[in-house]
């Protein structure tokens, strides 16, 4: 996974704030180091000029740095908007603490002008680490620039955990391969099965493993709006697993792997069970974006992806601060 939070050290590069066009939202960050980096700022002639300024101040033992790029012609590049990039010495111990909570909201808060500091805080403005003495900031769920005591600026950086959970039973060919699809991406992802050894022995930072006997206790006490995957080894538990979550309070997104046909008998079963219409119409099965009919597990894997993303963004769309 090309992850930011790395345990390497280096350079910290966020952006900041933007205004108009740019590669990547505030909040984008990448970890550089002299011989490589994780994380990305959007990529083109941007990051790679980030890449040069941050390399040159490891070899300088620079502090920090704030910087404003226009996305034109002298960049080399058309967006035509323009970010404002926070350069800063990564803290070992502070990025044990955000590596630690990937699944709580943190807010960093970086000096930006005169004596580098920074300190990290929970949502209920708790100090979990650093020193700095920083101005109020709110826990607003974007990352922004203010102005503190004598105007002097500070990034407000919102590390917030993804708000997209996926619950996925069975860790069969496909249901790996969905796993891997979703290493990347803004999710959470409980994978669920009963044969611990199917489990690989690597599992991506942002994948808890559950290997249980009774996967409908995860589906009762799963908290709504959890999307739901259903692809075991056992055409039973599948109608158990369905059963379980159309049950639910909440109507959370659901799918079941199958064709058309398996759909019609799961829901002839789930009618005698007393799940009605109007839940059984929101069961998604056969899973995938329409027009992609591969079936290898790579294929169905992008294709779910793609289709969990279309949900999640319309559920949650992105908040974009500009800085003026």
């Amino acid at each position: 996974m090309n992850d930011w939070l790395s345990e390497a050290g280096g350079v910290l590069v966020t952006v900041a704030a933007s205004k108009g066009s740019v590669p990547r939202e505030p909040g984008a960050r990448m970890l550089v180091r002299a011989d490589g980096f994780d994380g990305t700022i959007g990529g083109g002639h941007l990051e790679h000029r980030a890449l040069e300024i941050a390399r040159a101040m490891l070899q300088a033992g620079a502090t920090h740095r704030f910087e404003r790029f226009a996305l034109g012609p002298s960049l080399g590049q058309c967006c035509g908007g323009v970010a404002w990039l926070a350069f800063e010495p990564a803290d070992a111990d502070q990025m044990a603490v955000l590596r630690a909570r990937r699944n709580d909201d943190t807010w960093r808060v970086v000096a930006l002008d005169g004596v580098h500091d920074s300190a990290l805080f929970d949502a209920a403005g708790a100090r979990l680490a650093g020193s700095a003495d920083t101005p109020a900031f709110g826990n607003e769920r974007a990352t922004r620039v203010t102005e503190g005591e004598g105007g002097c600026r500070w990034l407000v950086d919102a590390v917030l955990a993804p708000r997209a959970h996926l619950m996925l039973f069975g860790a069969g060919h496909v249901g790996a391969a969905i796993v891997r699809a979703l290493s990347e991406l803004p999710c959470r992802v409980t994978w669920v099965d009963q044969r611990d050894d199917l489990f690989p022995p690597q599992i991506p930072a942002n994948v808890t493993v559950e290997a249980t006997d009774t996967p409908e206790a995860l589906v009762d006490n799963a908290a709504p709006g959890t999307s739901f995957l259903v692809m075991t080894h056992s055409h039973a538990l599948d109608l158990r697993l369905c059963h379980a979550i159309l049950s639910r309070s909440s109507a959370d997104w659901f799918g079941l792997i199958g064709s058309a046909t398996k759909r019609s008998q799961f829901e002839a079963r789930l009618r005698e069970r007393g799940v009605p219409e109007t839940r059984l119409a929101g069961m998604v099965c056969p899973i995938g974006l329409p027009g992609i009919a591969g079936k290898a597990p790579a294929v169905i894997a992008a294709s779910v992806a793609a289709q969990l993303l279309s949900v999640w963004e319309a559920a949650t769309p992105e908040e974009q601060p500009e800085f003026h």
